[in-house]
């Protein structure tokens, strides 16, 4: 295997990604992942410490993105809308095309310990998000409400957006949320 093949990490990840649908999460190894890749084991592990960090890859960046994007908005006079908007105002396409996003969600849905993972890391955000809330003036006990209200609404969006074959954008689907969210509220 050439040691100068550049790209190694996306076709780690392209190579797990076809063979978790393959062959399912369980059934696929490291090795197998590192072969499809055309990379030895220990570049895999280089890279990542399992095969199911494969599927969080992008977590990192992504929840200080978010935490900065919410940190430089305008105005949190409204931190329910400040968390809403600032995670429906993320470019999500840039994690990869919606059918990319809908298999890693439906893995991640249908395996325990992967959903175990993803709940812990969003869990995280919120979090993370709240305390840039309160780093902002807002009250501790409105910014923890506010992020993790938001960031369930979100949640919920964003599977509803993955699921469907409507071209709208993801905010058009957030707004819905929202929406729907101040409907029951009443």
């Amino acid at each position: 295997m050439p040691r100068w093949e550049h790209g190694s990490g996306d076709r780690l990840k392209q190579a797990a990604m076809e063979l978790f649908e393959e062959q399912g999460f369980e059934g696929t190894s490291a090795v197998q992942i590192a072969e499809r890749a055309r990379v030895t084991t220990r570049t895999f592990f280089r890279y990542f410490p399992d095969k199911a960090e494969v599927l969080f890859a992008d977590s990192d960046a992504l929840h200080e993105a978010l935490v900065q994007s919410l940190h430089e908005r305008p105005d949190v006079t409204e931190p329910l809308h400040a968390v809403v908007q600032t995670l429906a105002g993320y470019d999500w396409e840039s994690l990869g095309p919606r059918k990319t996003q809908r298999q890693r969600d439906a893995l991640i849905t249908a395996n325990p310990g992967l959903l175990e993972r993803e709940l812990i890391k969003q869990q995280s955000l919120a979090d993370a998000l709240a305390d840039a809330l309160r780093l902002r003036g807002t009250t501790p006990d409105l910014a923890e409400l506010a992020a993790h209200v938001g960031a369930q609404l979100f949640r919920a969006a964003y599977r509803r957006w993955l699921r469907a074959d409507d071209p709208a954008d993801l905010a058009t689907f957030t707004g819905a949320a929202l929406s729907q969210l101040a409907a029951i509220a009443r």
